[in-house]
């Protein structure tokens, strides 16, 4: 049976307990997680306002890391869920969570922080597939274009919440308080511990406690996905998106943090919310970057039901090509420009494309795993993340310092200009931006320093190289969508 088949309230109607469970357990998750994201990449670099002071390739090697552990462990935790359970799995994850992000608010090392986030990336790796394989179950082909966009709709409402409650949890620079995004974190995680124990329904017909053992799981979880080529060569194509995709949150903070004048942002947040606006901002009026960031997420929340629901009658395929399509143009555009509003909106783009394509994608596996593998084949669709994030923050950490450093390029001004190099090389970034905007007009400031290094260095050229591997994800998705569909892709 098709959507067209059903109207929409008779879809709401049969979506089970599980379900929405499932989406609440998801949405806590997605908070405590986005909240750590969203400023992350700050705090790692930050080296004057309590953060640890790294460099953006020990920074990507973190994530890095982080990403390998996050995408693969699925490829086989799927397998033990189906195994062995999955409330199991829930408790495993939310205890490994636990440990990463209270280890986070006292890491004062590379060593330190890489172990909390291969701990934070192994707790969400064992939490997917019980989830997503929750959904994928309480689903059909007569609801499932809209069942996965209210999931997705709902894990984004945490998703919108964290960068917001990020921003006013870590403080300004005279003040800083980071340690209490990882606390918060921790404490979401405690609260989705016990409502899981206290809602979430095991699955029938999945735990199986006899019989194989762990290295024939292992084994057969590599056979079943090697014999599936299709699927195969859908995760491969599609990684080159997730390689774009993931630096929107792993790298755009730190470039609009450098490189994007935000007061304008910040004039209108101010006009409408007041003194309320001030978690919201920098000292200096801009808006902070997770601020904008967090459009992604708000734009799911208003367009991610309209939008599921209209192009729920759509082939996946099609509608995976017009999202990527959009969300390529967003991407690039929102390091092209050093306007707040222009990055703001470029990001409004980006999330639009999101919305199109990163459900279908989803979907897209759900609705082809065979019944019995669900969780499997949702473990599965982590292989395209670990491909594209992790080799998206292992070359654009040194990209960054090559192409798109402010303080680096900073410095070699003040060296051209003929500073001392012993006394530059121990200046802060703050300083370095200070004395430029000194030796330019009367009244300069670092915006204006910064603007100046814009137009002699164009960072933005960083954006064109991450945006290609985007492009080329994409040209290989509109070929793949050419050839003859699934039964589940025509249903």
């Amino acid at each position: 049976m098709s959507s067209a088949r059903l109207g929409f309230w008779q879809q709401i109607a049969a979506m089970s307990r599980s379900f929405w469970t499932a989406n609440l357990l998801d949405a806590l998750e997605r908070w405590a997680y986005y909240a750590v994201r969203a400023v992350l990449p700050l705090y790692l670099v930050d080296v004057s306002s309590g953060g640890l002071g790294l460099s953006f390739t020990q920074k990507g090697m973190i994530f890095m890391v982080w990403a390998l552990v996050q995408c693969l462990v699925p490829m086989f935790s799927g397998g033990y869920t189906e195994r062995y359970g999955y409330r199991r799995s829930l408790m495993l994850s939310f205890a490994a969570n636990i440990a990463g992000y209270l280890l986070m608010a006292y890491a004062s090392s590379f060593a330190e922080m890489m172990l909390a986030g291969v701990l934070v990336g192994f707790g969400t790796a064992v939490f997917k597939p019980p989830i997503q394989g929750a959904i994928a179950r309480s689903l059909s082909p007569a609801n499932s274009a809209l069942g996965f966009g209210i999931f997705y709709w709902i894990i984004n409402l945490g998703g919108s919440l964290a960068p917001f409650s990020a921003s006013w949890a870590r403080g300004d620079a005279a003040q800083p308080t980071w340690t209490w995004v990882f606390y918060g974190a921790a404490l979401l995680t405690v609260l989705n511990l016990a409502l899981s124990l206290a809602l979430f329904p095991e699955p029938t017909h999945t735990t199986q406690k006899q019989g194989k053992g762990a290295a024939q799981v292992f084994t057969e979880t590599l056979v079943v996905l090697w014999q599936d080529r299709a699927l195969l060569r859908f995760l491969l194509v599609i990684s080159g998106f997730w390689f774009m995709f993931m630096q929107v949150w792993d790298l755009l903070p730190n470039f609009l943090a450098e490189w994007v004048d935000t007061r304008d942002v910040g004039a209108a947040l101010r006009a409408v919310l007041g003194e309320a606006s001030g978690p919201l901002l920098d000292a200096n009026g801009a808006a902070k970057p997770e601020i904008l960031i967090g459009i992604d997420g708000l734009t799911i929340i208003l367009l991610a039901l309209p939008l599921s629901w209209a192009f729920g009658k759509r082939r996946m395929m099609s509608t995976l090509v017009l999202g990527m399509s959009i969300a390529v143009s967003g991407f690039v555009g929102t390091g092209m420009t050093p306007y707040g509003w222009v990055a703001a909106f470029m990001v409004f783009v980006f999330a639009v494309g999101e919305i199109l394509c990163s459900p279908k994608f989803s979907e897209y596996i759900g609705m082809n795993a065979p019944e019995e593998r669900k969780a499997l084949y949702m473990g599965y669709s982590n292989i395209p993340f670990a491909i594209g994030w992790a080799a998206g923050n292992g070359i654009s950490g040194p990209l960054y310092e090559h192409f798109a450093s402010r303080t680096h390029f900073a410095k070699a001004y003040l060296l051209d200009a003929g500073h001392d190099a012993a006394t530059v090389e121990a200046m802060s970034p703050e300083h370095a931006i200070e004395l430029i905007a000194q030796g330019m007009h009367p009244g300069a400031n670092s915006f204006d320093a910064t603007a100046l290094l814009w137009e002699l260095n164009h960072p933005w050229i960083l954006w064109l190289i991450l945006g290609s591997v985007g492009l080329a994800s994409l040209l290989g998705m509109h070929l793949l969508s050419r050839r003859p569909s699934t039964s589940a892709e025509k249903s």
